[in-house]
Order: structure tokens, then C-alpha cells, then sequence
């Protein structure tokens, strides 16, 4: 049967099988972004951006343009028309990465692409090269059977994510007609058994102390900066115990899906999901044992659950640290916890779609993210977004790798997404 003859019944076990006959072609794509290096920093996306624009290229009827927002971050967006008006999707990505690290201990070419044991291995495969991957051979097969559905399927590939988007997906949004759809899928890291419907909001934010230099011998010269800092960190550590609550929609969603979450995610990831959690990553102050540090800083995380706000987190802060003398603190990147309905017509069409993908027996959920995404800034906007894509092994570490059945599946349940969200008598 030929790619534009799609049969009248059975559409969603044609288009499973229609990705599966260019599992070759996907797994190739795969390897060749694993093999153009993108790490973020320094986040130029130049090399890997011609590659995407060489793959999306073979897609009918596809339209590609450039936007670099800043030197070397390159975003595309692939436009893929039906011909007939219809509500929009839009397929999102990034194709920037983490850092290579080359010094740690890989047993692969950490830019190889290397295939072993049903593994695809690589820095960015699962964050998200595959995905990336995975939209584009998803979108190539939707374009060879236009007859089935209406309106206009986006791809949007943005050079910078790792950095928090603000010259990727947000300018995006903000800057290129149409790129606002109807709903968002993004492939980010993931699971084809978990669509990923929301998000935790972060606050990243830097506390300065400030003290008196002097001899360790000689406390009673000076004031200690570290132990300012100490005061401050556990002060600001309080905000883990703020009364607040969930809409009931929220925690009911998690947990529904613990079982099934908390098996792929590792557990305790419901608890971690519905808390604020509180992390210190970075310390600074001193200079030798036998001295007292005039100044120290620390760089802090806090994540809020959906019921939360940055204004509540803001007040507790300053409310905290304001009075504390000789201690600062200044927000570095911030941004709300993010939801979108499991009611969504678009969270619908994932469930269907992964439950007609997966292997028998096993049953997709909704759940929220851990993590963050470009999502979060479509739902921000006001649009319906999920996130389903490979589980991610050794992300950030060495050996990163993702198996390709799930690689398939993945592609396969973006098409049928696309299919079901977009079709013609929907």
C-alpha cells in the first residue's frame, strides 16, 4: 500500500506500522544529533541545528525557518500544513544538551552514538536527541497522510533550553506567528508509560553574608561570614514546612499514577512531586582554616508543588532573611509550577495513543514532572501541553543511553497524538 493511501478503517494501526517501517530512519537521526556535538554552555546550536534542518527537509511539504536569537543559538520551526483548516499542534523540542564530560569514566564514545544491547547510547540522547528524533520521523509520516486529518502540525526546535528558554521556546512564543498552538507534545525525558501533564515552579536565588575579617584564634575580633550564612540557609530552609494546599485534581492525579510513576522514577517521587523541596548546590567563603571569612554565599533551589507561588515563597524570604543582619539574597531564575488538566483533549489523545503503543498489560498514566520543560512556558501562555518521552539512563552522567523500543514507541505515540488530536472528524 502506498504512503497516501491510507486505509478507511484501522488508521491507528496503519500509522503504528508506518513508523515502525522507518525505525531505520529513526535510529540513524538519532545517531547523527548524538554525533553533533550541543552542549550548553557554551549553547551553540549551529551544527546541530543543520542536521535537524537536513532531516526535517525530507518531510512532504514541510517549511522550515531559522530564527538565531542570539550568536550560535539557532531555533527551527517546521511548518506542515493538512491543506484544510483545523485546530493546531504543536510538536516541541530543543536540541541543545548538557556538557560532554569527557572526564567521566564512559565506556562509549560519549559522542559516538554507539549501539549495544538494544541501547542507544550518547550525551543528549535522552535529554533529547531521541525525541527529537522521534517528533520529526512522527511528523514525516502525519505529512505522507494528510487525507487524514485537518488544520496545521508545528515542530519548534529550540537552541536553548538547558539556561531556562529565554532565547528558545520563550522568544519563540513571543517573536513567530503560529507557534502558539492549540496544544503542545514535547518529547523531553520522560516515559511512553507516564504522559507528563504539569510541572513544579522553581526558585533559584543567591544568599550573601557579610561579616568582619579576623583570626581564627581571635573570634572575639570578628564575625564569622560562614556562620551568618548558616543562620540564613536554615532559615531559608523553613519554607519546606509552608502550609499550603493542592487542588484536589492535582494530588488525586498523583496518586493515581504512583504505582506505575514511582517504578520508572524511583521511589518516593509522589512525596517529592505534592512537597517544597529545599536544596543548597553551591558554597562559597573562606580562604584557610585558621581565618574568619568577612564573606560567603550559597546558590539555593527550591521547587514548588502546584499550589504554591513564587509570591508566597518571595514573602517567606524576605520575611526570614530581611532581619538578619549582614545577609542578602537576590533571585536568579524563577518560575511558577505549571498544570494542565488530565480533562485536556490533548492528555486524552497521549493516553490513547501510549495504551495502543505499549505492550500488553501495561497501562499509561497522567502524572506531574519532577524536572522542568519548555512546557512550562506554553502553559503559561494558556495552552494544553504533555510530555512523553524515553526514559532517561544516565542523564548527565556517563554512559547516557535510551533503549530504542522505547525509541519506537515514542515515535509512534507522537503520531498518533498528532493523529487523533488533529483528525478530520474530531
Amino acid at each position: 500500500m502506498s504512503p497516501s493511501a491510507a486505509p478507511q478503517e484501522g488508521q491507528e494501526s496503519y500509522l503504528i506500522q508506518q513508523v515502525a517501517l522507518r525505525n531505520a530512519d529513526l535510529i540513524s537521526a538519532t545517531q547523527i544529533l548524538v554525533q553533533t556535538p550541543s552542549p550548553n554552555p557554551p549553547g551553540d546550536t549551529t551544527a546541530v541545528a543543520k542536521v535537524a534542518i537536513d532531516l526535517l527537509s525530507k518531510i512532504s511539504g514541510a517549511s522550515t525557518t531559522i530564527h538565531e536569537t542570539d550568536p550560535g543559538t539557532v531555533n527551527l520551526v517546521c511548518r506542515i500544513s493538512s491543506g484544510r483548516p483545523g485546530k493546531r499542534l504543536v510538536f516541541n523540542g530543543h536540541l541543545d544538551t548538557y556538557p560532554v564530560c569527557e572526564h567521566l569514566p564512559w565506556t562509549v564514545p560519549p559522542l559516538g552514538g554507539t549501539i549495544n544491547d538494544g541501547r542507544l547510547y550518547g550525551r543528549g540522547v535522552s535529554d533529547m536527541k531521541a525525541g527529537v528524533a522521534a517528533m520529526i520521523i512522527a511528523a514525516g509520516v502525519l505529512a505522507d497522510h494528510k487525507e487524514l486529518w485537518s488544520g496545521e502540525l508545528i515542530l519548534t526546535l529550540a537552541g536553548d533550553e538547558e539556561n531556562g528558554g529565554r532565547m528558545g521556546t520563550e522568544w519563540l512564543l513571543h517573536n513567530v506567528e503560529g507557534v502558539k498552538g492549540d496544544a503542545v507534545v514535547n518529547a523531553d525525558v520522560g516515559s511512553p508509560r507516564v504522559i507528563r501533564v504539569g510541572e513544579k515552579g522553581i526558585l533559584w536565588f543567591e544568599i550573601t553574608a557579610e561579616g568582619v575579617a579576623g583570626h581564627g584564634a581571635h573570634v572575639h575580633k570578628g564575625i564569622n561570614a560562614i556562620d551568618r550564612l548558616r543562620k540564613a540557609l536554615d532559615a531559608a530552609q523553613l519554607i519546606e514546612k509552608l502550609p499550603f494546599e493542592s487542588p484536589s485534581e492535582v494530588t488525586d492525579t498523583i496518586a493515581a499514577a504512583q504505582e506505575v510513576s514511582e517504578e520508572l522514577s524511583g521511589k518516593g517521587e509522589s512525596n517529592t512531586l505534592r512537597s517544597i523541596t529545599f536544596n543548597v548546590g553551591v558554597i562559597n567563603g573562606g580562604v584557610s582554616p585558621n581565618l574568619m571569612p568577612s564573606e560567603a554565599s550559597a546558590k539555593c533551589d527550591i521547587r514548588l508543588p502546584v499550589g504554591v507561588s513564587l509570591a508566597q515563597v518571595n514573602e517567606h524570604l524576605d520575611t526570614h532573611l530581611g532581619p538578619m543582619e549582614g545577609i542578602s539574597w537576590k533571585p536568579i531564575q524563577m518560575y511558577e509550577p505549571t498544570w494542565t488538566s488530565p480533562s485536556e483533549n490533548i492528555v486524552a489523545s497521549a493516553l490513547q495513543a501510549s495504551a495502543l503503543v505499549l505492550d500488553e498489560g501495561l497501562k499509561p498514566v497522567a502524572n506531574m514532572r519532577v524536572g522542568g520543560s519548555d512546557t512550562r512556558l506554553f502553559r503559561l501562555a494558556g495552552i494544553p501541553s504533555v510530555v512523553v518521552g524515553c526514559t532517561p539512563f544516565g542523564m548527565g552522567a556517563e554512559d547516557e543511553h535510551v533503549l530504542l523500543k522505547e525509541l519506537l514507541q515514542v515515535a509512534q505515540i507522537h503520531a498518533l497524538i498528532g493523529y487523533d488530536f488533529l483528525k478530520r472528524d474530531k
